[in-house]
This record gives structure tokens, sequence and C-alpha cells, in this order.
């Protein structure tokens, strides 16, 4: 299985595949086999990206039909079920994709993501560790941090930071885990803790509007105006025209 068909869903954020197929348009069905459970679950891809849910669940059960143990197939059905709102199959078509493949972590991700928006979050939470336990989970950072996020909806906020950190074993200067960190500890008014992690963001990635924003909230909060205002200047010099300077601007 192509690894970037799939990687693209396992955010919580929501469904994006593009890039993820291949052009069909002017091609004729094969007649059997793989190649013809592959055709249409690259067609019912498409639709699903063109918001086209009807053609998409035809061309998705077809090449279920073909080939019952494709794991892909099941997991865009379940999306597709989704988004027409039936959720009783979009949840069967999940658990299918799962038991076909048991062993694909993209499958196991994928589920778990679809059950924390259901709010099944300790279902959820064997599966996010399913997948970033595999061996073959080179992008187990990110599996963790989505884990992470999924337990502070929950809220669990101890689960939530010992997954973090678990990403950050793997992946020293993840930056999306660091940021998360920062913004819990922000939140558990840790302000120190959450200077710390905004730093160790900061020394390995790209600094936005955003972050120099928070940075310099978290200097206010130590009450350390001399680095709040080093961190505003910073952020008025380099994003003039961001909403963060407008509001550092209206708070000053």
């Amino acid at each position: 299985m192509n690894k970037s068909e799939l990687l693209a869903v396992l955010a919580l954020s929501g469904l994006v595949l593009g890039g993820c197929v291949t052009t069909t348009t002017g091609s004729s069905e094969p007649e059997t086999g793989d190649d013809a459970a592959e055709y249409n679950y690259q067609l019912g891809v498409r639709y699903l990206q063109n918001e086209n849910y009807d053609l998409a669940r035809d061309r998705l059960e077809r090449a279920l039909e073909i080939d019952p143990r494709l794991g892909k197939a099941h997991m865009t059905l379940g999306m597709t079920y989704e988004r027409l709102g039936n959720l009783r199959l979009a949840t069967e078509s999940y658990e299918s994709s799962v038991r076909v493949e048991p062993r694909n972590f993209e499958l196991q991700n994928g589920y778990a993501v679809f059950l924390c928006k259901q709010r099944d979050y300790d279902k959820a939470k064997k599966h996010f560790n399913r997948a970033a336990n595999h061996p073959e989970n080179d992008t187990a950072a990110t599996t963790l941090t989505n884990a992470g996020l999924c337990m502070q909806q929950k809220p669990d906020a101890a689960a939530a930071e010992a997954f973090y950190r678990e990403a950050l074993e793997r992946q020293s200067n993840y930056g999306e885990a660091l940021l998360q960190l920062c913004l819990l500890k922000f939140q558990q008014e840790d302000f120190l803790g959450s200077r710390a992690f905004l730093q160790r963001f900061m020394s390995a990635n790209r600094t936005t509007a955003g972050v120099l924003f928070l940075a310099a909230e978290i200097e206010g909060k130590l009450g350390n105006d001399r680095g709040r205002t080093e961190y505003i200047n910073q952020l008025l010099r380099e994003f003039p025209e961001s909403p963060e300077a407008r509001r550092a601007l209206s708070s000053s």
C-alpha cells in the first residue's frame, strides 16, 4: 500500500486526499482482479475529493465486491458514509478496514481519528497506541500527537501530556508536540514550563506571528515586561500586517 494515499487523512483536522490518486480519466475499467479493484478505488477517491459522495460510494462498494480485503477502500468508504451522514455504516466500514488489515498502522490511525470524533476516547486511545507502536510507522510522532489532541478533547490532560512527551521521545524537536505541550502548560498556568517548551520549539522550528504572540503572552504572565516588549517588537517588525500584530498593538 502506498503510504501517501492515507497519511493525509490521519490528522484530526479532517480529510485531505489531494495528490494521492492516479489519473483514470479516459481509461477503460479492467475486467477482473486487483487492477479492477484498484481502478474503482481510485475513482472512488477522486469522486470523494470532488464531493460526489453517491458516486464515490458506488465505486468503493464495487472495489470491495472485487476485493473485500482492500483495507484502504473500506476506510475511504467510511469517510464517504461520514459525509453522507450515515454514522452506522461509517462505523462498520472503519471497523472492516482494521479487521481485514490489522497490521496496517495507517488504517489503525485513521480509525482512531474517527473514534475520537465520535467521542469514543478510550477506544481511540487503544488504536492510536497500536498505530504508534508499529515498527514500520516512521510518522509515530504525528500519531502520538494526534492521540494527545484526542485526549485533550476528552478531557484528560495527564494522558495528553504523556502522548506529547512520547512523541518527543520519538522525535525530539517535533514542532507540533512542543507547541501542544507549551499550550497545555499555559492552560495549567505553569508558565515556566510553557516558556521552556516554546523555547525548544523556537530553537528548531520556523517562528510565526502566532508563536511570537504566544511568547509575548508567556513573558507577560511571568512578569518579564522587557521580554514581552522584545517579542512584540519582533512581531511588529517581522509580521506587521498579521492579526497578531494588530492584537499586540491594541493590548499595549
